[in-house]
């Protein structure tokens, strides 16, 4: 077994080489993965289905299951993403700022990557692809630690993306697979030398990161997505968007839990809705409002604050936009929440007022997402407001630095008057 702080240790030292790589050294690395990945789909659909066949014994939730599997279309959309993140322009090396502070004297603000990333992620085979070329293509060093259920389909999938990576002249530490559960801890106390913690997974996996580690993590425990059916909505199209938001992959972080309906669209629309959920098999709670109006299960005060990611939703009635944005500001998890209205002035209102990472008019929560942004793909989604928020793609996961260029200037003409600056924008 690795000694991860060792592993940290030496992608430290080794960052800035990667930082250095050109970016035709990162593009023909995600070409020779997307290639290799290819090529050993036998070897990796066989591993993938020997970890399905050890979760099926241990008795894995229909949901988790679900994020299990690697086959051809999840092997599609991950070489999808490996194109688009390719044809992307170059995240690092761009001048966001330049500046003459005094004649000879110019300040440029440059991106570049931020360094060694940790990875933390729990049964999703295709976010080891997603992860490790978003880390290549913005020169990141990256440890990656997958769910032990996977842990056979993750290693196949390793191995490819390391030779590829290698094969295309990159450094041989820019990335690395731990495995063991306890080697989570030991990569948690590598403060210092891990740059960023991303964790992806369960709210309660999310959380324990968060509370056992210095390293800065950029992430999100829960998924709370809201939709708010305002009065001014179209019903004929409101109901397919409630139904693909909740339906379409009830397991993603950002299906919808919980739909608000102003009262007086309540009576058209909710038997519509209902009508919908029931024929897609999704099981209805609803406050007193709602139940006068379509037949379903009471909805307590904790399923406002349940992510569900199963095929349940939560209904509830509302006397305006107001009360909806106080609803979901209170309940919400600040990840992605949509209002249905043709009314432009209520969405300009609501995506104000509404402190999520994602505000959307007249469309599913599930668009959001770092491929379907034209991110290529996403390391994960922050509901945070430092650094990142949303789904972060490249940009995310690169920061800046400043560079100073002079002939010979000193701080100590400035301060006794010799000299002035004039701060101006080039």
């Amino acid at each position: 077994m690795a000694d991860v702080r060792e592993v940290a240790a030496h992608m430290k030292l080794e960052s800035p080489e990667m930082a250095s790589a050109s970016l035709e050294c990162r593009n023909e690395a995600l070409a020779r993965i997307r290639r290799g990945l290819v090529e050993a789909k036998g070897a990796i659909f066989a591993a993938n289905a020997r970890d399905l066949a050890s979760a099926r014994e241990r008795g894995v939730a229909a949901a988790v299951a679900g994020r299990l599997r690697f086959d051809e279309h999840k092997l599609a959309d991950v070489c999808a993403g490996l194109d688009s993140l390719a044809d992307l322009p170059d995240p690092v090396g761009r001048v966001l700022l330049r500046r003459e502070l005094d004649e000879g004297l110019e300040l440029t603000r440059v991106s570049c990557p931020i360094g060694v990333i940790g990875v933390i992620f729990e049964a999703r085979p295709d976010a080891l692809v997603q992860i490790s070329s978003l880390c290549i293509k913005s020169g990141n060093c990256a440890i990656l630690k997958g769910g032990s259920e996977t842990a056979r389909t993750n290693r196949a999938i390793f191995d490819v993306v390391i030779s590829s990576a290698r094969a295309a002249g990159l450094p041989a530490s820019c990335l690395f697979q731990v495995e063991a559960h306890s080697e989570i801890d030991e990569l948690l106390g590598c403060f210092g030398l891990v740059d960023l913690l991303v964790p992806r997974g369960s709210n309660a996996f999310v959380r324990h990161i968060m509370d056992n580690t210095r390293i800065p993590v950029m992430g999100h425990a829960d998924g709370i997505c809201h939709i708010y059916v305002d009065e001014a909505a179209d019903v004929g199209r409101g109901v397919p968007i409630c139904v693909d938001a909740k339906c379409q992959y009830t397991a993603a972080c950002n299906s919808v839990e919980t739909i608000l309906v102003h009262e007086g669209i309540a009576a058209s629309f909710l038997p519509r809705l209902a009508e919908a959920y029931a024929a897609a098999g999704v099981a209805m709670r609803g406050d007193a409002q709602t139940r006068d109006v379509i037949a379903c299960e009471a909805a307590t005060e904790e399923d406002w604050d349940t992510e569900y990611l199963a095929p349940i939703v939560s209904l509830r009635v509302v006397d305006g936009e107001d009360e909806a944005i106080e609803h979901i500001n209170r309940h919400g998890s600040h990840h992605t929440d949509a209002i249905l209205t043709e009314d432009d002035a209520a969405a300009e209102r609501f995506m104000r007022l509404v402190d999520s990472a994602g505000v959307y008019q007249n469309a599913s929560t599930r668009f959001a997402d770092g491929f379907r942004y034209g991110f290529g793909a996403e390391v994960g989604i922050s509901t945070g407001k430092l650094h990142a928020r949303g789904p972060v793609g490249l940009e995310g996961l690169v920061t800046y630095k400043y560079r100073l260029r002079g002939q010979g200037h000193l701080v100590a003409d400035y301060a006794e008057g010799r000299s002035r600056f004039c701060f101006r924008d080039l």
